[in-house]
């Protein structure tokens, strides 16, 4: 599903690359995390499977389809099978949380259809926002500004956002990096079985080995701009039963 071979990147073309030789496959399904200190290239990778920052050397494909060349409407239909969680949310805070919700549609949608959404949603739309988000567990939310949810509930939004986008990649970049504990084990729980039930493929960037290695089905550590699987694990059967169940915030 996402095959990255021998990438060189930088976070743009007047910087040295921080990323040389780094090589990953995520399969459709699998969770995969990877480790790294700040400033490790994590977020340049992210960048690089979007087409946001300058690919120098190797290559990377989603769904078979590689990005290298990729222009204008080719670029945005690639882009629209590749979903972006992050600690930030890029959320709108002025707007209520079903415009948010459906901004996941954005890229199959004609300007003057999200014109008429904004002023005017169907009630097929409306249906489809509240059905993801009652797949995160907040549909009570729906016609709720956005400004007035907490911290978790703006992740949650931000992954239905996800939802709706129909991925098939989802990369989550530090999702809970601004969460406390129990709120993090919420997220990425959610995250997790999100992956197996929808069949994309999650890749996640976490400083925390305890979360990595508690819910990932693979844990690899981006290191010196190259991924070293070798210190990387699969959990066990028994591990991943015990993850904690998806909650409410």
């Amino acid at each position: 599903m996402l095959e990255i071979r021998d990438l060189i990147a930088a976070p743009s073309s007047r910087i040295t690359p921080v990323l040389n030789g780094v090589s990953l496959r995520v399969q459709r399904g699998e969770k995969v995390a990877i480790l790294g200190a700040s400033g490790a290239g994590k977020t340049t990778l992210f960048r690089a499977i979007t087409g946001f920052a300058p690919i120098l050397g190797g290559s990377v494909e989603v769904d078979g389809v590689s990005i290298q060349g990729l222009r204008g409407r080719s670029l945005r239909e690639l882009r629209r099978n590749v979903a972006m969680v992050s600690q930030r949310h890029d959320l709108v805070e002025r707007l209520a949380v079903y415009q948010n919700v459906m901004a996941g549609a954005l890229g199959r949608w004609s300007a003057a259809r999200a014109l008429r959404f904004l002023l005017w949603p169907k009630p097929e739309e409306m249906a489809e926002a509240g059905r993801a988000l009652t797949r995160v567990a907040i549909e009570e939310k729906l016609r709720v500004q956005t400004s007035e949810l907490s911290g978790g509930e703006h992740q949650r939004v931000a992954i239905a956002r996800a939802l709706v986008q129909h991925p098939k990649v989802l990369l989550a970049d530090e999702p809970v990096a601004s969460l406390d504990p129990e709120l993090s084990d919420q997220i990425l729980s959610l995250l997790c079985s999100l992956a197996t039930e929808n069949g994309f493929a999650l890749l996640c960037s976490l400083h925390q080995p305890e979360y990595a290695y508690r819910y990932f089905d693979r844990v690899v550590r981006l290191d010196a701009g190259a991924i070293d699987s070798s210190n990387g694990a699969r959990r066990s059967s028994t591990e991943a039963e015990a993850g904690a169940a998806p909650a409410r915030t």
